[in-house]
């Protein structure tokens, strides 16, 4: 386990591979943990971290540092202690929320950020939950084929406070304006069946601008990246690949490669 000391409290985070840098940020349920798939993808090419939030896993769970901006400031905490500059961030649930606010306010130093299961409509996330006790949240929002026991561990390890905090202050941000007024290349990927947000499309209403990209996995829900892993991974690898400053709004997901049989 690698921890570092912020506002002199620990701060759990992981990392594998050698060059350009990647940070993984979970969401609502578990930790750092189910990142482990697709960090030992990206390890390949990229140096990825990935790091607990105040209030999840093995990081401090002090109720002061659980607000939003809190959460956003350890990410920029955090890149200053490991030397970070430019940054691909990758987003799921709370963490797409932390990561789009982060790139808003240090545009300079996201170089594209991939945001995944991010809630549009905010103002209903707490109802759409249904909880905010971290198992009755897991059963809603995770496939249970997709709970290991690691990950399991890892829910219990959440503090209830953190989750209703920042689900509580998501419901306060308009995330459309946010997007709106940001050039970052992004990419925002959704499952057909997020109970957070059920049937979004975004890609055929004009509401993103050119530098974003909206796809869907059809047969996914809160967590397309442990449900269809091999079709995730393909699209991170081709949305990581692409030249800097270049819009993802030609990707598109792509079948798993299938090994032929004579």
């Amino acid at each position: 386990m690698s921890a570092i000391l912020i506002e002199e409290n620990i701060v759990h985070y992981e990392a594998l591979g050698r060059g350009k840098p990647i940070i993984f940020l979970h969401g609502w349920v578990g930790s750092w943990r189910y990142w482990v798939q697709a960090m030992q993808a990206a390890s390949t090419s990229y140096r990825a971290y990935a790091l607990d939030f105040w209030g999840f896993g093995e990081s401090a769970k002090e109720e002061k540092f659980y607000h939003l901006d809190c959460q956003v400031e350890l990410l920029d905490q955090f890149m200053n202690a490991m030397g970070i500059g430019k940054v691909a961030l990758i987003g799921h649930g709370l963490g797409a929320v932390v990561a789009l606010l982060y790139a808003e306010r240090h545009p300079f130093v996201v170089d594209r950020t991939m945001f995944i299961s991010l809630p549009v409509e905010t103002k209903s996330v707490l109802e759409r939950a249904g909880s905010t006790t971290p198992t009755n949240l897991a059963s809603r929002l995770m496939e249970q084929s997709t709970v290991t026991a690691n990950t399991q561990k890892e829910i219990l390890k959440t503090d209830e406070a953190a989750i209703q905090m920042t689900m509580a202050e998501t419901e306060k941000i308009d995330v459309l304006d946010v997007i709106g007024k940001m050039e970052t290349a992004s990419l925002v990927v959704h499952g057909e069946n997020d109970p957070l947000s059920p049937d979004l499309d975004l890609g055929s209403n004009g509401q993103l601008p050119t530098m974003f990209h909206h796809i869907v996995f059809n047969q996914s829900g809160h967590f397309p990246m442990l449900e269809q892993t091999s079709k995730f991974h393909r699209l991170m690898q081709d949305f990581l690949d692409l030249p800097s400053g270049e819009s993802p709004s030609q990707l598109q997901l792509k079948e798993e490669w299938k090994r032929r049989v004579r």
